[in-house]
């Protein structure tokens, strides 16, 4: 079996605003283009254009409904992998394929030593990874390390496609190690989560919370706090993601 290193000189990742996304699918079209271009294989397609198309994506985007106190609201989820500092598809790897770097934090797959075993799948509690039926290997999330590292292309342009795509600015890139930049201070700021942190796999990328989906009269409390409500008020809205993740 793979195993993770004690420490990373970085901690690379991605904060998604919930407040923010608008469940438009440019971060997931444009992950698919470039990852499909840039990638070491194209990401599969199986029958496009029949009746039942499917295909490998690493950037997904999961829409609910929710209602809390007669107030209705849809919340646009983005998930793909979140580079947890625990990962334990790294850890079932009985190849070596999957592995955490030392330098960033990123978690990749060497595909030329993946062997299609699917572990790495079953022990991903997020679900994000991905069989590609035609090259017989899983294939995930990246954070575009051909991007972010690339001095050929313009400076603005070295972040992960989804990021540099979104309209919406609702994801962003950056260094968690470093507690002044952009993403460790929104985290501190808006008081970032981890997705399912029951889990213990420390993921590295966070949440900011959709802090008006959680009702009118909460909000209009001056001693209203979003960290406390999100850890001690039941139905919440990652509560609630939780649950329906693990089904």
């Amino acid at each position: 079996m793979t195993s993770l290193p004690q420490s990373t000189e970085k901690k690379l990742g991605l904060v998604i605003d919930l407040d923010v996304c608008v469940g438009c699918h440019a971060c997931v079209i444009n992950c698919k283009a470039w990852n499909t271009n840039g990638y070491g294989s194209p990401l599969a397609d199986t029958a496009p254009y029949d009746d039942d198309p499917s295909g490998v994506w690493l950037n997904r985007i999961h829409s609910y409904e929710t209602d809390k106190e007669g107030y209705a609201a849809v919340t646009h989820f983005p998930k793909s992998c979140l580079h947890c500092d625990d990962a334990p598809c790294v850890t079932v790897c009985p190849t070596g394929a999957s592995y955490k770097r030392v330098a960033d934090g990123i978690v990749l797959v060497e595909e030329s030593q993946c062997m299609g075993c699917g572990l790495c799948a079953w022990a991903c509690p997020y679900g994000a990874r991905e069989m590609d039926p035609l090259e017989g290997v899983m294939k995930k999330c990246t954070l575009c390390v051909d991007r972010i590292y690339n001095e050929n292309i313009p400076e603005e342009d070295r972040q992960p496609a989804c990021v540099r795509t979104c309209p919406a600015k609702a994801r962003f890139f950056g260094d968690f190690s470093d507690p002044h930049s952009e993403v460790s201070q929104l985290v501190n700021e808006r008081n970032g989560v981890d997705l399912m942190p029951e889990q213990e796999t420390k993921p590295v990328n966070k949440y900011l919370l959709p802090e008006q989906r959680f009702g009118i009269e909460d909000l209009g409390d001056p001693d209203f706090n979003l960290a406390s409500f999100a850890q001690t008020k039941s139905g919440g809205i990652l509560s609630w993601i939780d649950d329906l993740l693990q089904r």
